[in-house]
This record gives C-alpha cells, sequence and structure tokens, in this order.
C-alpha cells in the first residue's frame, strides 16, 4: 500500500515554496509514493529528531557572540530543542560553522566533522563562513566553509541576528522532517 499524497505534519508544504531542494524532494515523493507502515515511522522518529538536534558550536568571531545571545534568556533557544550545546563531536548532530575559516583550521574543522556520529548536519552562519567574508579573496581565508564539508543551510548577515538563526534552524528542522529514515535516504 503506498501513499501519494505526501503531507509533513505540522509544517503546510507551501511554507516549503522558497525552499527550492525540500520542494523538489516533496514533488518527488508525491510521484513515486511512500509506504504508509514506514512513512508513519520515519514522521514519528524525524519528529523527535528535528527537535532534539545537539549543536557543537565552532565559533571564531562576532558570530560566535551573536549564538550565545540566541542561547540567552531573552531569546532562548530551548524553545527549538537546540539547549545542549555539546563540547564533544561525538555528541553532537550538528555543527554551527560561525566566523571566519583560515586556511590553517580547515583539517582541524574537516576532523571535527568526520568525528561526528551520522546523521550530522553543519549550518553555516554568517558571511565569513558562508563566503569569507570582508576576507574574502586573501591568501589566509576560506571562501566558504562549503568548500571544506557539506553545509546544509545558509544563515546570511554580519553577524547574523538571532531572528535569523532561529529562521535557519527552522529550515534544518524542515529538512530533517522530510528524510527518510527507514529505507532509502535520499540526500
Amino acid at each position: 500500500m503506498e501513499l501519494k499524497n505526501v503531507n509533513i505534519k505540522g509544517i503546510p508544504t507551501s511554507e516549503f515554496n522558497d525552499n527550492e531542494y525540500l520542494e523538489n524532494y516533496i514533488k518527488e515523493l508525491e510521484a513515486n509514493g511512500v509506504n504508509v507502515v514506514l512513512s508513519k515511522i520515519d514522521e514519528l522518529i524525524n519528529w523527535g529528531r528535528s527537535n532534539s538536534v545537539w549543536p557543537l558550536i565552532y565559533a571564531t568571531s562576532c558570530c560566535g557572540i551573536e549564538f550565545m545571545a540566541t542561547a540567552a534568556a531573552h531569546h532562548d533557544i530551548a524553545r527549538f530543542g537546540m539547549e545542549v550545546t555539546r563540547n564533544s563531536p561525538r555528541q553532537a548532530d550538528l555543527m554551527i560553522v560561525a566566523g571566519t575559516m583560515v586556511h590553517k583550521m580547515a583539517p582541524l574543522i574537516k576532523r571535527v566533522y568526520d568525528q561526528m556520529a551520522e546523521p550530522k548536519y553543519v549550518v553555516a552562519m554568517g558571511a565569513c563562513a558562508i563566503s569569507g567574508g570582508p576576507f574574502v579573496n586573501s591568501y589566509h581565508v576560506v571562501n566558504g566553509v562549503d568548500q571544506i564539508i557539506p553545509v546544509d543551510v545558509y544563515i546570511p548577515g554580519c553577524p547574523p541576528r538571532p531572528e535569523s538563526l532561529f529562521y535557519g534552524l527552522m529550515q534544518l528542522q524542515r529538512k530533517i522532517k522530510v528524510e527518510q529514515f527507514l529505507g532509502n535516504k535520499q540526500r
């Protein structure tokens, strides 16, 4: 028995219009169909996974200060189930790269990423992590962390406000909710 009308509980499909990756993924699921039993189990597992993400902060500059503001009482990242920041990559499933990445740190961030357990996600926070920021094309700065590790969500700004970080983290939660945990995992 296959289900052709894919509906992600709690998230109207119209909210995916600005996210091309998720939009294409939903169209593919609707075209091929999904197994009803596995889809319900996937829904339950992905709900739990999306609401209990444990971030590992790799902050090197001012974006790290903005993350601290996000975790403080005024903004309270605990509402999204992400208050348990981890210092060990073996306990984290989300790496937030916040700040300038220099070539000397590139092998270290790759090693930390490789030590994280699957499934793992990466958020590039700020202009420096996305493209090198004001230091773009300088001899010592990596022009985007995506040249070292795969990035799932980009949060623009210099530095981005806590509200921007929340929006990016909600986009990551939406991405986790539509993944197929059982069966073929398509990323």
